[in-house]
Protein backbone atom coordinates (compact mmCIF):
# COMPACT_ATOMS: atom_id res chain seq x y z
CA UNK A 1 0.00 0.00 0.00
CA UNK A 2 1.40 3.40 -0.98
CA UNK A 3 1.98 5.97 1.65
CA UNK A 4 -0.53 8.23 -0.01
CA UNK A 5 -3.16 5.55 0.42
CA UNK A 6 -2.84 5.47 4.16
CA UNK A 7 -6.04 6.54 5.95
CA UNK A 8 -5.90 9.85 7.87
CA UNK A 9 -5.87 9.23 11.57
CA UNK A 10 -7.89 11.83 13.48
CA UNK A 11 -8.48 11.90 17.18
CA UNK A 12 -12.15 11.13 17.91
CA UNK A 13 -12.38 13.85 20.57
CA UNK A 14 -11.01 16.47 18.22
CA UNK A 15 -13.42 15.38 15.53
CA UNK A 16 -16.39 15.58 17.86
CA UNK A 17 -15.27 18.99 19.11
CA UNK A 18 -15.06 20.32 15.60
CA UNK A 19 -18.55 19.05 14.86
CA UNK A 20 -19.83 20.67 18.04
CA UNK A 21 -18.15 23.99 17.17
CA UNK A 22 -19.68 23.89 13.71
CA UNK A 23 -23.06 23.17 15.24
CA UNK A 24 -22.74 26.02 17.78
CA UNK A 25 -21.63 28.37 15.06
CA UNK A 26 -24.63 27.44 12.96
CA UNK A 27 -26.89 27.84 15.98
CA UNK A 28 -25.37 31.22 16.93
CA UNK A 29 -25.67 32.48 13.41
CA UNK A 30 -29.29 31.40 13.28
CA UNK A 31 -30.16 33.23 16.54
CA UNK A 32 -28.43 36.37 15.33
CA UNK A 33 -30.32 36.17 12.07
CA UNK A 34 -33.59 35.80 13.97
CA UNK A 35 -32.74 38.79 16.14
CA UNK A 36 -31.82 40.89 13.12
CA UNK A 37 -35.01 39.81 11.41
CA UNK A 38 -37.18 40.76 14.41
CA UNK A 39 -35.41 44.10 14.80
CA UNK A 40 -35.79 44.79 11.10
CA UNK A 41 -39.47 43.90 11.21
CA UNK A 42 -39.93 46.07 14.35
CA UNK A 43 -38.28 49.05 12.69
CA UNK A 44 -40.39 48.59 9.59
CA UNK A 45 -43.57 48.35 11.68
CA UNK A 46 -42.53 51.38 13.74
CA UNK A 47 -41.77 53.33 10.59
CA UNK A 48 -44.97 52.25 8.88
CA UNK A 49 -47.23 52.89 11.86
CA UNK A 50 -45.36 56.02 13.02
CA UNK A 51 -44.51 55.31 16.64
CA UNK A 52 -42.08 57.74 18.22
CA UNK A 53 -41.00 59.28 21.50
CA UNK A 54 -43.30 62.00 22.91
CA UNK A 55 -41.86 65.44 23.65
CA UNK A 56 -42.60 67.77 26.55
CA UNK A 57 -41.73 71.29 27.63
CA UNK A 58 -42.55 73.68 30.47
CA UNK A 59 -44.84 76.12 28.67
CA UNK A 60 -45.20 78.50 31.60
CA UNK A 61 -45.40 79.02 35.35
CA UNK A 62 -48.22 81.13 36.79
CA UNK A 63 -49.02 82.47 40.25
CA UNK A 64 -52.83 82.85 40.26
CA UNK A 65 -52.98 83.68 43.97
CA UNK A 66 -50.43 84.97 46.45
CA UNK A 67 -50.72 86.53 49.89
CA UNK A 68 -48.87 86.62 53.20
CA UNK A 69 -49.66 82.99 54.01
CA UNK A 70 -49.20 81.09 50.75
CA UNK A 71 -48.51 81.13 47.05
CA UNK A 72 -50.51 79.06 44.61
CA UNK A 73 -48.37 78.07 41.64
CA UNK A 74 -49.48 76.38 38.42
CA UNK A 75 -46.89 74.75 36.15
CA UNK A 76 -48.08 74.27 32.55
CA UNK A 77 -46.52 71.27 30.78
CA UNK A 78 -47.05 70.98 27.01
CA UNK A 79 -46.86 67.33 25.85
CA UNK A 80 -46.88 66.32 22.17
CA UNK A 81 -47.77 62.78 21.08
CA UNK A 82 -46.56 61.86 17.54
CA UNK A 83 -48.13 58.38 17.70
CA UNK A 84 -51.31 57.14 16.01
CA UNK A 85 -52.73 55.90 19.32
CA UNK A 86 -53.37 57.69 22.64
CA UNK A 87 -50.67 57.27 25.27
CA UNK A 88 -51.37 57.20 29.01
CA UNK A 89 -49.61 59.64 31.30
CA UNK A 90 -48.88 57.26 34.15
CA UNK A 91 -47.29 59.49 36.81
CA UNK A 92 -46.02 63.02 37.32
CA UNK A 93 -43.25 63.51 39.89
CA UNK A 94 -42.46 67.12 40.79
CA UNK A 95 -40.01 68.94 43.04
CA UNK A 96 -39.54 72.65 43.78
CA UNK A 97 -36.26 73.68 45.37
CA UNK A 98 -34.38 76.89 46.12
CA UNK A 99 -30.58 76.87 46.09
CA UNK A 100 -30.65 73.12 46.67
CA UNK A 101 -33.21 73.40 49.51
CA UNK A 102 -36.35 71.37 49.01
CA UNK A 103 -39.47 73.52 49.28
CA UNK A 104 -42.11 70.99 48.23
CA UNK A 105 -42.45 67.75 46.27
CA UNK A 106 -45.25 65.44 45.24
CA UNK A 107 -46.68 62.79 42.93
CA UNK A 108 -49.71 63.01 40.65
CA UNK A 109 -50.81 59.48 39.60
CA UNK A 110 -52.92 58.63 36.54
CA UNK A 111 -52.60 62.13 35.13
CA UNK A 112 -54.65 61.47 31.99
CA UNK A 113 -54.16 60.54 28.35
CA UNK A 114 -52.48 62.34 25.47
CA UNK A 115 -54.58 62.06 22.30
CA UNK A 116 -53.20 60.44 19.15
CA UNK A 117 -51.20 62.85 16.97
CA UNK A 118 -52.14 65.57 19.42
CA UNK A 119 -50.86 67.75 22.21
CA UNK A 120 -52.11 68.49 25.68
CA UNK A 121 -51.26 71.10 28.30
CA UNK A 122 -51.12 69.41 31.67
CA UNK A 123 -51.42 71.71 34.69
CA UNK A 124 -49.55 70.90 37.89
CA UNK A 125 -50.99 72.86 40.85
CA UNK A 126 -48.61 73.48 43.75
CA UNK A 127 -49.17 75.39 47.01
CA UNK A 128 -46.22 76.86 48.92
CA UNK A 129 -46.96 77.55 52.60
CA UNK A 130 -44.65 80.36 53.73
CA UNK A 131 -44.67 79.41 57.41
CA UNK A 132 -43.41 75.92 56.51
CA UNK A 133 -40.60 77.44 54.46
CA UNK A 134 -39.61 80.01 57.10
CA UNK A 135 -39.73 77.44 59.89
CA UNK A 136 -37.47 75.10 57.92
CA UNK A 137 -35.02 77.67 56.58
CA UNK A 138 -34.32 80.56 58.97
CA UNK A 139 -32.28 82.46 56.38
CA UNK A 140 -35.35 83.00 54.17
CA UNK A 141 -36.78 86.31 55.40
CA UNK A 142 -40.17 87.94 54.79
CA UNK A 143 -40.05 90.55 52.06
CA UNK A 144 -37.28 88.79 50.14
CA UNK A 145 -37.20 87.27 46.67
CA UNK A 146 -35.83 83.73 46.37
CA UNK A 147 -34.79 81.74 43.30
CA UNK A 148 -36.50 78.44 42.60
CA UNK A 149 -36.13 75.47 40.29
CA UNK A 150 -39.03 73.26 39.24
CA UNK A 151 -38.12 69.66 38.37
CA UNK A 152 -40.74 67.45 36.72
CA UNK A 153 -40.57 63.80 35.60
CA UNK A 154 -43.35 62.71 33.23
CA UNK A 155 -43.76 58.94 32.99
CA UNK A 156 -45.59 57.77 29.83
CA UNK A 157 -46.28 54.36 28.31
CA UNK A 158 -45.74 54.19 24.54
CA UNK A 159 -46.55 51.04 22.48
CA UNK A 160 -43.42 49.26 21.20
CA UNK A 161 -41.14 51.77 22.96
CA UNK A 162 -42.47 50.90 26.42
CA UNK A 163 -42.38 53.06 29.52
CA UNK A 164 -40.45 56.33 29.15
CA UNK A 165 -39.49 59.12 31.56
CA UNK A 166 -39.40 62.70 30.24
CA UNK A 167 -37.39 64.94 32.62
CA UNK A 168 -38.05 68.71 32.65
CA UNK A 169 -36.63 71.72 34.51
CA UNK A 170 -37.54 75.41 34.80
CA UNK A 171 -36.10 78.20 36.95
CA UNK A 172 -37.53 81.48 38.19
CA UNK A 173 -38.07 83.71 41.21
CA UNK A 174 -40.82 83.93 43.80
CA UNK A 175 -41.40 86.48 46.58
CA UNK A 176 -41.95 85.94 50.29
CA UNK A 177 -44.35 88.90 50.81
CA UNK A 178 -44.31 91.10 53.88
CA UNK A 179 -47.20 93.32 54.93
CA UNK A 180 -46.62 97.07 54.59
CA UNK A 181 -46.45 99.36 57.61
CA UNK A 182 -48.98 102.18 57.83
CA UNK A 183 -49.16 105.32 59.98
CA UNK A 184 -51.65 108.18 60.23
CA UNK A 185 -49.26 111.13 60.39
CA UNK A 186 -51.96 113.70 61.04
CA UNK A 187 -55.59 114.66 60.45
CA UNK A 188 -55.88 118.01 58.67
CA UNK A 189 -59.33 119.58 58.80
CA UNK A 190 -60.71 121.79 56.06
CA UNK A 191 -64.10 122.61 57.55
CA UNK A 192 -64.69 122.37 61.27
CA UNK A 193 -67.91 122.37 63.26
CA UNK A 194 -69.22 120.27 66.11
CA UNK A 195 -71.93 118.87 63.86
CA UNK A 196 -69.72 118.01 60.88
CA UNK A 197 -66.04 118.26 60.14
CA UNK A 198 -64.41 117.70 56.77
CA UNK A 199 -60.81 116.57 57.08
CA UNK A 200 -57.99 114.79 55.28
CA UNK A 201 -56.07 111.82 56.66
CA UNK A 202 -52.35 111.93 55.89
CA UNK A 203 -51.23 108.30 55.61
CA UNK A 204 -47.67 107.05 55.35
CA UNK A 205 -47.39 103.62 53.72
CA UNK A 206 -44.02 101.85 53.94
CA UNK A 207 -43.19 98.98 51.58
CA UNK A 208 -40.94 96.46 53.36
CA UNK A 209 -40.52 94.18 50.34
CA UNK A 210 -37.62 93.81 47.91
CA UNK A 211 -40.01 94.48 45.02
CA UNK A 212 -42.20 97.44 44.12
CA UNK A 213 -45.91 97.65 44.79
CA UNK A 214 -48.36 99.27 42.38
CA UNK A 215 -51.19 100.42 44.65
CA UNK A 216 -54.57 100.11 42.91
CA UNK A 217 -57.09 100.15 45.70
CA UNK A 218 -57.34 100.67 49.46
CA UNK A 219 -60.21 99.55 51.68
CA UNK A 220 -60.02 100.64 55.27
CA UNK A 221 -61.77 101.53 58.51
CA UNK A 222 -60.33 103.96 61.03
CA UNK A 223 -61.17 104.61 64.66
CA UNK A 224 -60.34 107.72 66.69
CA UNK A 225 -60.69 107.39 70.45
CA UNK A 226 -62.46 104.04 69.94
CA UNK A 227 -65.04 105.66 67.65
CA UNK A 228 -65.26 104.60 64.02
CA UNK A 229 -65.03 107.76 61.95
CA UNK A 230 -64.56 106.46 58.43
CA UNK A 231 -64.63 103.36 56.27
CA UNK A 232 -64.37 103.34 52.51
CA UNK A 233 -62.96 101.72 49.41
CA UNK A 234 -60.57 104.21 47.84
CA UNK A 235 -59.27 103.80 44.29
CA UNK A 236 -55.81 105.35 44.20
CA UNK A 237 -53.03 104.54 41.76
CA UNK A 238 -49.62 104.97 43.36
CA UNK A 239 -46.30 103.21 42.88
CA UNK A 240 -44.34 102.34 46.00
CA UNK A 241 -40.71 101.53 45.31
CA UNK A 242 -39.10 98.51 46.91
CA UNK A 243 -38.32 99.35 50.54
CA UNK A 244 -39.84 102.76 49.79
CA UNK A 245 -42.47 105.04 51.32
CA UNK A 246 -45.60 106.56 49.80
CA UNK A 247 -47.92 109.19 51.26
CA UNK A 248 -51.65 108.98 50.65
CA UNK A 249 -54.35 111.56 51.35
CA UNK A 250 -57.81 110.29 52.31
CA UNK A 251 -60.78 112.66 52.69
CA UNK A 252 -63.10 111.93 55.64
CA UNK A 253 -66.16 113.47 57.29
CA UNK A 254 -67.06 112.99 60.97
CA UNK A 255 -68.95 114.56 63.90
CA UNK A 256 -66.53 115.91 66.53
CA UNK A 257 -69.19 116.17 69.22
CA UNK A 258 -69.31 112.36 69.30
CA UNK A 259 -65.73 112.23 70.60
CA UNK A 260 -66.33 113.76 74.03
CA UNK A 261 -63.15 114.71 75.88
CA UNK A 262 -60.93 113.21 73.16
CA UNK A 263 -61.93 116.14 70.94
CA UNK A 264 -60.22 118.66 73.25
CA UNK A 265 -57.05 116.60 73.25
CA UNK A 266 -56.98 116.80 69.46
CA UNK A 267 -57.71 120.54 69.39
CA UNK A 268 -55.01 121.28 71.97
CA UNK A 269 -52.50 119.30 69.90
CA UNK A 270 -52.04 116.58 72.50
CA UNK A 271 -53.01 113.88 70.02
CA UNK A 272 -55.43 111.03 70.36
CA UNK A 273 -55.21 107.31 69.89
CA UNK A 274 -56.29 105.75 66.62
CA UNK A 275 -56.67 102.32 65.06
CA UNK A 276 -56.70 101.56 61.35
CA UNK A 277 -57.38 98.27 59.60
CA UNK A 278 -57.95 97.27 56.01
CA UNK A 279 -56.31 95.93 52.88
CA UNK A 280 -54.37 97.25 49.94
CA UNK A 281 -54.70 95.74 46.48
CA UNK A 282 -51.45 95.97 44.57
CA UNK A 283 -49.81 94.84 41.36
CA UNK A 284 -46.34 93.32 41.62
CA UNK A 285 -43.86 91.74 39.19
CA UNK A 286 -45.29 88.40 40.41
CA UNK A 287 -48.96 89.20 39.96
CA UNK A 288 -51.75 90.85 41.92
CA UNK A 289 -51.73 90.69 45.72
CA UNK A 290 -54.07 91.64 48.53
CA UNK A 291 -52.04 92.68 51.57
CA UNK A 292 -53.48 93.53 54.99
CA UNK A 293 -52.74 96.80 56.76
CA UNK A 294 -53.31 97.43 60.44
CA UNK A 295 -52.16 99.90 63.03
CA UNK A 296 -53.31 99.85 66.65
CA UNK A 297 -52.41 102.16 69.49
CA UNK A 298 -51.06 104.94 67.29
CA UNK A 299 -51.38 108.64 68.13
CA UNK A 300 -52.25 111.41 65.73
CA UNK A 301 -52.94 115.14 65.78
CA UNK A 302 -55.71 117.36 64.44
CA UNK A 303 -54.23 120.27 62.44
CA UNK A 304 -55.73 123.24 60.64
CA UNK A 305 -55.30 123.48 56.88
CA UNK A 306 -53.02 126.53 57.11
CA UNK A 307 -50.68 124.56 59.41
CA UNK A 308 -49.59 122.37 56.51
CA UNK A 309 -46.56 124.43 55.56
CA UNK A 310 -45.31 124.47 59.13
CA UNK A 311 -45.63 120.68 59.37
CA UNK A 312 -43.86 120.16 56.07
CA UNK A 313 -40.98 122.34 57.24
CA UNK A 314 -40.76 120.33 60.44
CA UNK A 315 -40.68 117.09 58.40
Amino acid sequence: MASSDKPEIVDRDVKEKEKKDDKDEDKGGFIEKVKDFIQDIGEKIEGAIGFGKPTADVAGIHIPSINLERAEIVVDILIKNPNPVPIPLIDINYLIESDGRKLISGLIPDAGTIHAHGEETVKIPVVLIYDDIKNTYDEIKPGSIIPYKVKVDLIVDVPILGRLTLPLEKTGEIPIPYKPDIDVEKIQFQKFSFEETVAVLHLKLENKNDFELGLKDLDYEIWLADLSIASADLADSTKIDKNGIAKILIPITFRPKDFGSALWDMIRGRGTGYTMKGNIHVETPFGAMKLPIDKEGGTTRLKKEDDEDDDDNED
